[in-house]
């Protein structure tokens, strides 16, 4: 049955509350950064800021969003162990902003708020066939469900985290991504997913205007891990469980950009015998810096990429299978020529550089010597 206006409204009030608390909350957020000592100094190359920046501006992308879903949400079980975990993986981020945990650690806890939500029923129990010339339309995953869904919070998590290399583009990504499934969870009228979705998305629009470049403060390990860590979550709720080609191809859509990121350079990496999780300027936004493009630059053709992947999980999921896979097809053809792309890229390949710790990896062209560019390096990405 379609949406009432009165979802409708409560969609758009969720929104707006969530973006005006989120806007309200930074500034206070920025202060407590600086007195706590979450912050990012520029000591080496690797950094394009020129001064320290705080670095724990999640904690006003959670409020917002944590008030709004409490206040507009229907808080079943299953949202609560989301909001369980998104307090788990914020407490950790927000931690690491300060004293640059372990990977192990922050590995840890992220498998536990995986864990906490599974246990609350967010579980991919059942995935359609990708296989249409099977004669089964889909696949009951049984006692693989639990151990799936939490690779899948973990990996989504992560890789939210790791493309966290640019002013915006984390905080950015993720707001056309929640806007994306808003929009599905309207098509196929689950209002409550849309509702949630609303307030993650209007919280990311209130922080954008403090983290756009030249960034006044940054998102962090804090906003990151807790970006990831909805969508991933969310996506399980609201997109897993349509018993058709498309609940198989939409959540790649929509989480394309970053899943081709972690899975691009793991894959690199592994392939140059390093650790998956090691630092360095292979990532999606430095090639395109490394071409020699500004961040705004890069920033805004990362979004594009986000928005068209979107638009064609919208399209996907009001036009049936058989545009699904030519969707598919296309997005397979798409990555393919990514790769060609990213391979033949000029690359910055000067002693020292690399991106940053724990997916703060910020961009490094031209050193310190320029405002903005989100960097808090530790080595590591995890």
């Amino acid at each position: 049955m379609p949406i009432g206006l009165d979802v409708i409204a409560d969609v758009f009030i969720s929104l707006v509350a969530a973006l005006v608390m989120s806007f309200a909350a930074t500034p206070v957020v920025k202060s407590f950064a600086k007195r706590v000592g979450a912050m990012d100094v520029p000591t080496d190359n690797r950094r394009m800021h020129d001064h320290p920046i705080p670095r724990q501006g999640g904690l006003a992308i959670f409020l917002g969003f944590v008030l709004s879903v409490v206040f507009f949400a229907d808080v079943t079980r299953r949202i609560q162990g989301v909001l369980l975990g998104s307090v788990i993986v914020v407490v950790i981020g927000a931690i690491d902003d300060i004293l640059d945990l372990k990977p192990w650690v922050k590995f840890l806890a992220q498998t536990f708020a995986a864990l906490v939500a599974v246990y609350h029923g967010v579980v991919i129990d059942v995935l359609s066939n990708p296989i249409v010339v099977s004669s089964v339309d889909y696949i009951n995953l049984g006692w693989a469900a639990a151990p799936l869904t939490v690779v899948w919070i973990v990996a989504i998590t992560n890789a939210v985290n790791w493309i966290d290399g640019l002013d915006g583009l984390s905080v950015g990504v993720s707001g056309i991504a929640s806007i994306t499934m808003l929009v599905i969870a309207l098509i196929v009228a689950n209002g409550n997913t849309a509702i949630i979705m609303a307030a993650l998305a209007g919280a990311c629009i209130g922080f954008m205007p403090y983290n756009i470049n030249p960034a006044k403060i940054f998102a962090g390990d804090t906003g990151a891990l807790l970006l990831g860590y909805v969508l991933s979550t969310m996506s399980v709720i609201g997109l897993f469980k349509f018993y058709a080609i498309i609940s198989f191809a939409v959540p790649f859509l929509i989480l394309a950009l970053p899943i081709f990121d972690v899975v691009f350079n793991t894959v690199r990496r592994v392939a140059q015998g390093k650790k998956p999780w090691a630092s360095d300027r292979g990532h999606v936004h430095h090639r395109l810096i490394d071409m020699g493009l500004t961040q705004k630059q890069a920033v805004a053709i990362l979004y594009c990429i986000s928005t068209a992947l979107g638009l064609a999980a919208v399209v996907l999921t009001a036009s049936g299978e058989v545009r699904a896979l030519i969707f598919l097809l296309a997005f397979i053809v798409a990555a393919v020529i990514g790769v060609f792309v990213l391979k033949t890229a000029r690359r910055d390949t000067r002693p020292g550089d690399s991106d940053s710790r724990d997916g703060d990896g910020r961009d490094a062209r031209g050193g310190a010597s320029k405002p903005g560019g989100e960097d808090t390096g530790d080595g590591d990405e995890l």
